[in-house]
């Protein structure tokens, strides 16, 4: 038995991060790419891990060095990043204690 897994390749219904903008108190502004416009706010995230190399991003120099890569908000080569899901319905679930 073989099962093979078709994949459509037009990849324009992916949501994506079209643009992102720093407003401050550890909140992004972000656009995706089918115009919904979501207020993320991540400081309660990084308040609440105990995680070394989370927390340095309450360091507000660091948190704001971030950068769009593949439609996806980055921090620092992957060093921090959340699921596109996540940042779209503009919640960022707390990691587990």
């Amino acid at each position: 038995m073989k099962i093979v897994e078709e994949y459509n390749r037009d990849c324009s219904d992916l949501i994506a991060i079209k643009s992102a903008e720093y407003i401050g108190d550890y909140s992004i502004q972000i656009i995706f790419n089918d115009g919904i416009d979501r207020l993320v706010d991540f400081k309660s995230f990084l308040e609440t891990s105990y995680h070394p190399s989370i927390r340095k991003y309450l360091d507000e120099n660091k948190f704001k060095e971030f950068k769009i890569i593949d439609g996806n908000l980055n921090w620092n080569d992957y060093d921090l990043i959340f699921p596109i899901y996540d940042l779209y319905q503009g919640k960022i679930k707390k990691r587990m204690q």
